[in-house]
Protein backbone atom coordinates (compact mmCIF):
# COMPACT_ATOMS: atom_id res chain seq x y z
CA UNK A 1 0.00 0.00 0.00
CA UNK A 2 2.27 3.11 -1.21
CA UNK A 3 1.95 6.05 0.60
CA UNK A 4 -0.24 4.67 3.27
CA UNK A 5 0.82 4.91 6.35
CA UNK A 6 0.09 2.59 9.56
CA UNK A 7 0.84 2.99 13.25
CA UNK A 8 1.87 -0.66 14.45
CA UNK A 9 1.32 -0.78 18.24
CA UNK A 10 4.45 -3.24 19.38
CA UNK A 11 4.15 -4.62 22.40
CA UNK A 12 7.81 -6.08 22.46
CA UNK A 13 6.06 -9.25 21.29
CA UNK A 14 6.71 -11.70 18.74
CA UNK A 15 3.20 -11.24 17.38
CA UNK A 16 3.75 -7.34 16.77
CA UNK A 17 6.58 -7.36 15.13
CA UNK A 18 5.64 -9.90 12.73
CA UNK A 19 2.68 -7.27 12.26
CA UNK A 20 5.22 -4.65 11.73
CA UNK A 21 7.54 -6.80 8.93
CA UNK A 22 4.35 -8.35 7.00
CA UNK A 23 3.14 -4.21 6.87
CA UNK A 24 6.44 -3.01 5.68
CA UNK A 25 6.86 -5.44 3.46
CA UNK A 26 3.69 -5.24 2.10
CA UNK A 27 4.92 -1.40 1.26
CA UNK A 28 3.16 0.88 3.87
CA UNK A 29 4.68 3.30 5.48
CA UNK A 30 5.27 2.13 9.08
CA UNK A 31 5.81 3.44 11.84
CA UNK A 32 6.31 1.59 15.86
CA UNK A 33 4.64 2.98 18.95
CA UNK A 34 4.61 1.73 22.30
CA UNK A 35 2.08 2.56 24.16
CA UNK A 36 3.30 4.03 27.78
CA UNK A 37 0.28 2.89 30.30
CA UNK A 38 2.11 1.73 33.21
CA UNK A 39 1.76 3.57 36.37
CA UNK A 40 3.74 4.77 38.75
CA UNK A 41 1.64 2.59 41.43
CA UNK A 42 1.43 -0.36 39.53
CA UNK A 43 4.81 -1.77 37.94
CA UNK A 44 3.50 -4.10 35.26
CA UNK A 45 5.20 -7.49 34.75
CA UNK A 46 7.71 -7.48 33.25
CA UNK A 47 7.40 -10.01 30.08
CA UNK A 48 3.82 -8.72 29.82
CA UNK A 49 2.28 -6.88 26.95
CA UNK A 50 2.98 -3.54 28.57
CA UNK A 51 5.86 -4.62 31.03
CA UNK A 52 8.83 -2.90 31.63
CA UNK A 53 10.99 -5.16 28.58
CA UNK A 54 8.10 -4.25 25.95
CA UNK A 55 10.10 -0.60 25.02
CA UNK A 56 13.77 -2.12 24.93
CA UNK A 57 12.40 -5.53 22.67
CA UNK A 58 10.36 -3.32 20.43
CA UNK A 59 12.75 -0.06 19.97
CA UNK A 60 15.24 -2.72 18.84
CA UNK A 61 13.22 -4.78 16.49
CA UNK A 62 12.21 -0.93 14.70
CA UNK A 63 15.64 -0.50 14.22
CA UNK A 64 16.17 -4.01 12.87
CA UNK A 65 13.34 -3.49 10.41
CA UNK A 66 14.37 0.06 9.99
CA UNK A 67 10.94 1.83 10.65
CA UNK A 68 10.55 4.94 13.03
CA UNK A 69 9.37 3.96 16.14
CA UNK A 70 7.97 6.19 19.61
CA UNK A 71 6.81 5.85 22.99
CA UNK A 72 3.41 7.12 23.24
CA UNK A 73 2.24 8.15 26.77
CA UNK A 74 -1.20 6.81 27.66
CA UNK A 75 -1.20 6.61 31.30
CA UNK A 76 -4.02 8.75 32.07
CA UNK A 77 -6.43 6.94 29.38
CA UNK A 78 -5.44 3.28 31.05
CA UNK A 79 -5.88 4.71 34.59
CA UNK A 80 -9.41 5.58 34.25
CA UNK A 81 -10.92 3.65 31.58
CA UNK A 82 -8.89 0.24 32.87
CA UNK A 83 -7.48 0.09 36.10
CA UNK A 84 -10.16 2.50 37.23
CA UNK A 85 -12.92 0.56 35.72
CA UNK A 86 -11.03 -2.78 36.89
CA UNK A 87 -11.19 -1.91 40.60
CA UNK A 88 -14.94 -0.40 40.49
CA UNK A 89 -15.94 -4.01 38.98
CA UNK A 90 -14.48 -5.44 41.55
CA UNK A 91 -15.80 -3.43 44.24
CA UNK A 92 -19.16 -4.28 42.87
CA UNK A 93 -18.88 -7.95 42.82
CA UNK A 94 -18.29 -8.36 39.36
CA UNK A 95 -15.61 -10.03 37.54
CA UNK A 96 -14.10 -7.47 35.14
CA UNK A 97 -12.15 -8.08 31.43
CA UNK A 98 -9.60 -5.39 31.38
CA UNK A 99 -8.24 -6.35 28.07
CA UNK A 100 -11.37 -5.61 26.38
CA UNK A 101 -11.54 -2.38 27.60
CA UNK A 102 -8.12 -1.69 26.99
CA UNK A 103 -8.83 -2.64 23.62
CA UNK A 104 -12.06 -0.50 22.97
CA UNK A 105 -10.68 2.48 24.65
CA UNK A 106 -7.18 2.76 24.92
CA UNK A 107 -5.62 0.64 22.00
CA UNK A 108 -8.05 1.95 18.94
CA UNK A 109 -10.03 4.75 20.46
CA UNK A 110 -7.12 6.89 22.05
CA UNK A 111 -4.26 5.32 20.20
CA UNK A 112 -6.31 5.92 17.02
CA UNK A 113 -7.15 9.58 17.52
CA UNK A 114 -3.47 10.22 17.75
CA UNK A 115 -2.10 7.96 15.16
CA UNK A 116 -4.80 10.31 12.76
CA UNK A 117 -3.75 13.38 14.51
CA UNK A 118 0.12 12.86 13.17
CA UNK A 119 -1.29 11.56 9.92
CA UNK A 120 -2.13 8.01 9.81
CA UNK A 121 -4.28 6.25 7.47
CA UNK A 122 -4.47 2.95 9.47
CA UNK A 123 -3.64 1.13 13.02
CA UNK A 124 -2.42 -2.33 13.38
CA UNK A 125 -1.74 -4.82 15.99
CA UNK A 126 -0.71 -8.30 16.00
CA UNK A 127 -4.12 -9.78 16.99
CA UNK A 128 -4.76 -13.26 15.61
CA UNK A 129 -8.54 -11.52 14.04
CA UNK A 130 -9.38 -10.83 10.59
CA UNK A 131 -11.43 -8.29 9.51
CA UNK A 132 -13.88 -8.57 6.39
CA UNK A 133 -16.24 -6.51 4.83
CA UNK A 134 -19.57 -8.43 4.30
CA UNK A 135 -22.43 -8.59 1.74
CA UNK A 136 -24.98 -6.18 4.10
CA UNK A 137 -21.78 -3.15 3.75
CA UNK A 138 -20.65 -4.07 7.87
CA UNK A 139 -17.36 -4.39 8.61
CA UNK A 140 -16.91 -7.63 10.92
CA UNK A 141 -14.22 -9.57 12.68
CA UNK A 142 -13.24 -12.99 11.12
CA UNK A 143 -12.05 -16.06 13.36
CA UNK A 144 -8.37 -16.65 12.54
CA UNK A 145 -6.94 -19.06 10.54
CA UNK A 146 -6.06 -20.91 13.61
CA UNK A 147 -8.50 -21.66 16.45
CA UNK A 148 -5.76 -22.08 18.70
CA UNK A 149 -5.21 -18.40 18.51
CA UNK A 150 -7.89 -16.89 17.99
CA UNK A 151 -8.36 -13.64 19.77
CA UNK A 152 -11.68 -12.26 18.49
CA UNK A 153 -13.48 -12.19 21.81
CA UNK A 154 -11.61 -9.47 23.29
CA UNK A 155 -12.05 -7.06 20.50
CA UNK A 156 -16.08 -7.22 19.84
CA UNK A 157 -16.30 -4.15 21.15
CA UNK A 158 -14.89 -1.99 18.18
CA UNK A 159 -16.76 -0.06 16.42
CA UNK A 160 -17.20 0.42 12.37
CA UNK A 161 -15.13 3.59 12.41
CA UNK A 162 -12.34 1.72 13.96
CA UNK A 163 -12.94 -1.19 12.03
CA UNK A 164 -12.66 1.22 8.75
CA UNK A 165 -9.02 1.86 10.10
CA UNK A 166 -7.79 -1.52 11.42
CA UNK A 167 -5.43 -4.13 9.84
CA UNK A 168 -4.53 -7.47 11.41
CA UNK A 169 -1.48 -8.33 9.37
CA UNK A 170 -0.76 -11.54 11.46
CA UNK A 171 -4.59 -13.01 11.39
CA UNK A 172 -3.99 -14.83 8.16
CA UNK A 173 -1.15 -17.51 9.95
CA UNK A 174 -0.61 -19.49 12.83
CA UNK A 175 1.77 -19.18 15.60
CA UNK A 176 4.16 -21.27 14.03
CA UNK A 177 4.39 -19.50 10.86
CA UNK A 178 4.65 -16.37 12.83
CA UNK A 179 7.79 -17.20 15.07
CA UNK A 180 8.81 -18.77 11.89
CA UNK A 181 8.82 -15.83 9.76
CA UNK A 182 10.64 -13.71 12.56
CA UNK A 183 13.70 -16.84 13.13
CA UNK A 184 13.92 -16.05 9.16
CA UNK A 185 13.82 -12.14 9.60
CA UNK A 186 16.68 -12.70 12.44
CA UNK A 187 14.06 -10.83 14.93
CA UNK A 188 15.24 -10.97 18.23
CA UNK A 189 12.15 -12.10 20.04
CA UNK A 190 11.18 -14.98 17.91
CA UNK A 191 11.10 -17.05 20.71
CA UNK A 192 9.86 -14.61 23.53
CA UNK A 193 7.21 -15.97 25.55
CA UNK A 194 3.20 -14.92 24.96
CA UNK A 195 2.36 -12.71 27.68
CA UNK A 196 -0.65 -14.48 29.67
CA UNK A 197 -1.41 -12.55 33.00
CA UNK A 198 -3.12 -9.65 33.63
CA UNK A 199 -0.47 -7.06 32.65
CA UNK A 200 -1.11 -4.78 35.69
CA UNK A 201 -1.58 -7.05 38.51
CA UNK A 202 1.48 -8.69 40.21
CA UNK A 203 1.07 -12.76 40.83
CA UNK A 204 -2.78 -12.88 40.21
CA UNK A 205 -3.12 -10.92 43.56
CA UNK A 206 -6.50 -8.74 42.51
CA UNK A 207 -7.25 -7.58 46.00
CA UNK A 208 -4.14 -6.70 47.00
CA UNK A 209 -4.03 -4.26 43.83
CA UNK A 210 -7.85 -3.17 44.53
CA UNK A 211 -6.76 -2.42 48.22
CA UNK A 212 -3.80 0.22 46.57
CA UNK A 213 -6.36 1.33 43.93
CA UNK A 214 -9.07 1.93 46.44
CA UNK A 215 -7.41 1.80 49.87
CA UNK A 216 -9.98 2.47 52.76
CA UNK A 217 -13.26 1.15 50.25
CA UNK A 218 -12.09 -2.39 49.64
CA UNK A 219 -15.59 -4.38 51.28
CA UNK A 220 -14.23 -6.17 54.96
CA UNK A 221 -14.77 -10.18 55.35
CA UNK A 222 -18.04 -10.97 55.44
CA UNK A 223 -20.14 -14.53 55.93
CA UNK A 224 -20.48 -17.09 53.28
CA UNK A 225 -24.56 -18.01 53.09
CA UNK A 226 -26.33 -20.59 51.25
CA UNK A 227 -29.14 -19.76 48.73
CA UNK A 228 -31.64 -19.63 52.11
CA UNK A 229 -29.17 -17.89 53.81
CA UNK A 230 -27.87 -19.74 56.30
CA UNK A 231 -24.36 -18.85 57.77
CA UNK A 232 -21.92 -20.92 56.49
CA UNK A 233 -18.54 -19.77 57.58
CA UNK A 234 -16.26 -16.27 56.96
CA UNK A 235 -14.96 -15.27 53.39
CA UNK A 236 -11.98 -12.53 53.01
CA UNK A 237 -13.76 -10.30 51.16
CA UNK A 238 -15.74 -9.93 48.03
CA UNK A 239 -13.18 -9.29 45.97
CA UNK A 240 -11.57 -12.57 46.35
CA UNK A 241 -14.12 -14.72 44.51
CA UNK A 242 -16.25 -15.22 41.60
CA UNK A 243 -18.76 -17.04 40.23
CA UNK A 244 -18.10 -20.93 39.29
CA UNK A 245 -14.84 -20.80 42.45
CA UNK A 246 -14.40 -23.68 44.17
CA UNK A 247 -10.64 -23.07 45.34
CA UNK A 248 -9.85 -21.00 48.40
CA UNK A 249 -13.13 -21.18 49.51
CA UNK A 250 -11.96 -23.01 53.04
CA UNK A 251 -15.30 -24.94 54.18
CA UNK A 252 -15.59 -27.77 55.86
CA UNK A 253 -18.49 -29.22 53.49
CA UNK A 254 -17.59 -32.43 53.48
CA UNK A 255 -17.77 -32.22 48.79
CA UNK A 256 -17.05 -29.83 46.65
CA UNK A 257 -19.15 -26.72 46.52
CA UNK A 258 -19.02 -23.53 44.70
CA UNK A 259 -19.33 -20.10 44.37
CA UNK A 260 -22.55 -19.23 43.07
CA UNK A 261 -23.76 -15.45 43.84
CA UNK A 262 -21.72 -12.56 44.63
CA UNK A 263 -24.10 -10.00 46.91
CA UNK A 264 -22.20 -6.88 47.81
CA UNK A 265 -25.09 -5.29 48.94
CA UNK A 266 -24.87 -7.41 52.05
CA UNK A 267 -21.07 -8.34 51.90
CA UNK A 268 -22.30 -11.87 51.19
CA UNK A 269 -20.65 -14.82 48.90
CA UNK A 270 -23.16 -17.57 48.32
CA UNK A 271 -21.88 -21.12 48.39
CA UNK A 272 -23.73 -24.39 46.81
CA UNK A 273 -23.79 -27.28 44.36
CA UNK A 274 -21.97 -27.14 41.03
CA UNK A 275 -25.44 -27.72 39.20
CA UNK A 276 -26.14 -24.49 40.81
CA UNK A 277 -23.91 -22.56 38.46
CA UNK A 278 -25.69 -23.73 34.64
CA UNK A 279 -28.21 -21.83 33.25
CA UNK A 280 -29.71 -21.88 29.73
CA UNK A 281 -30.57 -17.93 30.23
CA UNK A 282 -27.90 -15.07 30.22
CA UNK A 283 -28.61 -11.33 29.71
CA UNK A 284 -25.90 -8.57 28.88
CA UNK A 285 -25.73 -5.05 28.57
CA UNK A 286 -23.82 -2.16 27.04
CA UNK A 287 -24.09 -4.14 23.64
CA UNK A 288 -21.89 -3.61 20.13
CA UNK A 289 -23.33 -5.12 17.27
CA UNK A 290 -20.81 -5.42 14.62
CA UNK A 291 -21.77 -7.66 11.29
CA UNK A 292 -25.45 -6.74 11.62
CA UNK A 293 -27.13 -3.23 12.89
CA UNK A 294 -28.62 -3.34 16.06
CA UNK A 295 -31.36 -5.70 17.49
CA UNK A 296 -34.95 -4.83 17.48
CA UNK A 297 -36.84 -5.10 20.73
CA UNK A 298 -38.62 -9.32 20.31
CA UNK A 299 -35.96 -10.01 17.04
CA UNK A 300 -34.67 -13.01 17.34
CA UNK A 301 -30.74 -14.34 15.93
CA UNK A 302 -29.72 -17.69 16.31
CA UNK A 303 -25.61 -17.45 17.87
CA UNK A 304 -23.05 -19.38 18.92
CA UNK A 305 -22.46 -17.53 21.89
CA UNK A 306 -19.17 -17.36 24.01
CA UNK A 307 -19.26 -16.44 27.87
CA UNK A 308 -15.66 -16.33 28.68
CA UNK A 309 -12.30 -15.79 26.72
CA UNK A 310 -11.40 -19.81 27.43
CA UNK A 311 -15.11 -21.01 26.63
CA UNK A 312 -15.64 -23.06 23.48
CA UNK A 313 -19.62 -21.55 22.58
CA UNK A 314 -22.87 -23.05 22.80
CA UNK A 315 -25.44 -22.54 20.47
CA UNK A 316 -28.48 -20.40 21.14
CA UNK A 317 -30.70 -17.67 20.35
CA UNK A 318 -30.25 -13.65 21.28
CA UNK A 319 -33.45 -11.52 21.39
CA UNK A 320 -32.92 -8.04 22.36
CA UNK A 321 -35.25 -6.47 25.80
CA UNK A 322 -37.09 -3.22 26.11
CA UNK A 323 -34.21 -2.13 27.73
CA UNK A 324 -31.59 -2.13 25.63
CA UNK A 325 -30.48 -5.31 27.03
CA UNK A 326 -29.85 -8.48 24.84
CA UNK A 327 -31.16 -11.79 26.65
CA UNK A 328 -29.09 -15.18 24.87
CA UNK A 329 -30.94 -18.32 25.71
CA UNK A 330 -29.12 -21.38 24.98
CA UNK A 331 -29.66 -24.59 23.24
CA UNK A 332 -27.55 -26.46 26.68
CA UNK A 333 -26.80 -25.25 30.20
CA UNK A 334 -23.45 -23.32 30.21
CA UNK A 335 -21.42 -22.96 33.21
CA UNK A 336 -20.97 -19.53 35.51
CA UNK A 337 -22.10 -16.97 33.47
CA UNK A 338 -20.22 -14.49 35.79
CA UNK A 339 -21.70 -10.34 35.68
CA UNK A 340 -18.79 -8.60 34.33
CA UNK A 341 -17.59 -10.81 32.12
CA UNK A 342 -18.23 -10.09 27.77
CA UNK A 343 -20.74 -12.70 26.29
CA UNK A 344 -19.22 -12.88 22.44
CA UNK A 345 -21.80 -13.89 19.70
CA UNK A 346 -20.53 -15.97 16.42
CA UNK A 347 -22.27 -15.81 12.85
CA UNK A 348 -20.27 -18.36 11.62
CA UNK A 349 -17.27 -17.45 11.57
CA UNK A 350 -17.87 -14.11 12.24
CA UNK A 351 -18.17 -11.59 15.00
CA UNK A 352 -22.11 -10.56 15.31
CA UNK A 353 -21.57 -8.89 18.26
CA UNK A 354 -21.23 -8.95 22.05
CA UNK A 355 -22.24 -6.92 25.65
CA UNK A 356 -21.32 -7.07 29.41
CA UNK A 357 -23.39 -9.96 31.16
CA UNK A 358 -25.65 -8.71 34.24
CA UNK A 359 -27.31 -11.69 35.09
CA UNK A 360 -28.18 -15.18 34.45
Amino acid sequence: MENKTVVVGMSGGVDSSVAAMLLKKQGYNVIGVTMQIWQDSAAPHEGGCCGITAVDDARRVANQLGIPYYVMNFKEEFQKEVIDYFTEEYLAGRTPNPCIACNRYVKWEALLKRSVEIGADFIATGHYARIERLDNGRLAIRNSVTAAKDQTYALYNLTQEQLEKTLFPVGEYTKEEIRAMAEEAGLMVAHKPDSQDICFVIDEDYSGFIEKEAPGRVPPPGNFVDKDGKILGKHKGITHYTIGQRRGLEIAAGHRVFVTDIRPETNEVVIGENEEIFTTEVVCDNVNMMSMAELKPGECVRVKAKIRYNHGGEYGSIEALDDGKVICRFDKPVRAATPGQAMVFYDGEYVLGGGTIVGR
